[in-house]
């Protein structure tokens, strides 16, 4: 029987050779030791396998490699880990970051300040670019003081929290108790070709009892992350593709909510949650919706549903009519979040 381990740390692997050994030596040289590494290597085309793989002796029987047969995205990868994990807690990183070498220890610490905590929320974090001196603190303003670090099943909290844009959606801002993401059955979307990390953590917000905040920052995000799916693709397959990830996002929320009693009958707060996130992908659709008419999108959209566009039309429709009567409003959020046409 494998060994359990108390940390499972999770990373999906796609053509990461430029940043995978950094990634893994953060790891190897932390101050806590009882974890175990799972790269999930979704069909890289480069020498990332083989930089892992050099690792082995290094970590010995602590870090394993899994192979999808084909590039099944980052949803199916982190799934696929988790089914592989045995620790008590899981962490999902990505190739191309990494850990400060006391992170794990400083997680894994505050998971005992009571029985069976089911998340342990990172509230800052470094981020930076290629040139490693550019690194910033990033603070979001969450509302949380050192007497409220352990929140039970507050869930008021937690979605006032969500509301009012307080809440940090990164994968790896949390640790999770492993039985926990199972029991609930919270498993990463793999149908959605990005903002599976928002969709996801929805899940995590509904259904955990007992959460922990760690007033630390120890985890280096790199923001020189470039989407090369989309930046091939023309304005109405990007138009298309995002307004999938909305129905479908939406569909995986609402099926959370229904698991939950008390969301369940409170529908005008289930209503804010739904219209919270439409709003927010609704504004990267309308980014690009402005530089087609309204006949090109619909068109656009109903080639790519096909037989299943009824189901969606009036969703659909109401995407079209806004992109065109609110022009204003476009061009602002272009300005706001610096995109060029």
């Amino acid at each position: 029987m494998d060994k359990l381990f108390a940390i499972s740390v999770i990373i999906p692997m796609y053509n990461a050779e430029q940043y995978i050994a950094e990634c893994l030596d953060s790891l190897l040289n932390q101050t806590f030791q009882d974890f175990e590494v799972i790269i999930v290597n979704d069909s890289s085309n480069d020498s990332s396998r083989a930089i892992a793989e050099s690792y082995i002796p290094k970590f010995g029987e602590r870090l394993k490699i899994f192979d999808n047969e084909k590039n099944f995205g980052q949803g199916y990868s982190r799934n696929n880990g988790l089914r592989y994990a045995t620790g008590e807690y899981v962490f999902f990183m990505d190739a191309d970051d990494m850990l400060l070498l006391s992170g794990l220890e400083k997680m894994y610490a505050v998971t005992k300040y009571a029985d069976k905590v089911d998340v342990v929320n990172l509230t800052k974090y470094y981020a930076w670019d290629d040139v490693k001196q550019n690194c910033v603190l990033v603070n979001p303003k969450i509302s949380i003081s050192v007497q409220e670090l352990l929140i039970e099943n507050n869930l008021k909290w937690r979605i006032e929290n969500l509301l009012e844009d307080k809440f940090m959606w990164k994968i790896w801002c949390r640790l999770l108790r492993r039985d926990f993401l199972l029991e609930n059955e919270i498993f990463f979307p793999e149908d959605i070709e990005f903002g599976e990390d928002q969709i996801w953590t929805h899940g995590i917000l509904f259904c955990a009892e007992k959460t922990v905040h760690l007033p630390y920052a120890c985890y280096l995000y790199r923001r020189s992350k470039n989407s090369i799916t989309l930046k091939e693709r023309n304005t109405l397959q990007i138009i298309t593709v995002r307004l999938g990830v909305v129905i479908n996002g939406l569909k995986w929320i609402d099926d959370i909510i229904r698991k939950n009693a008390f969301l369940n009958k409170n529908l005008q707060l289930r209503h804010e949650i739904l219209d919270h996130f439409t709003r927010r992908f609704y504004a990267w659709i309308l980014m690009h919706a402005n530089k087609k008419s309204q006949t090109e999108i619909y068109g656009a959209i109903k080639r790519e549903f096909g037989d299943n566009f009824g189901e969606y039309d009036v969703l659909i429709s109401a995407l079209c009519t806004y992109a065109t009567k609110n022009q204003r409003e476009i061009n602002n959020l272009k300005k706001k979040l610096n995109i060029t046409s």
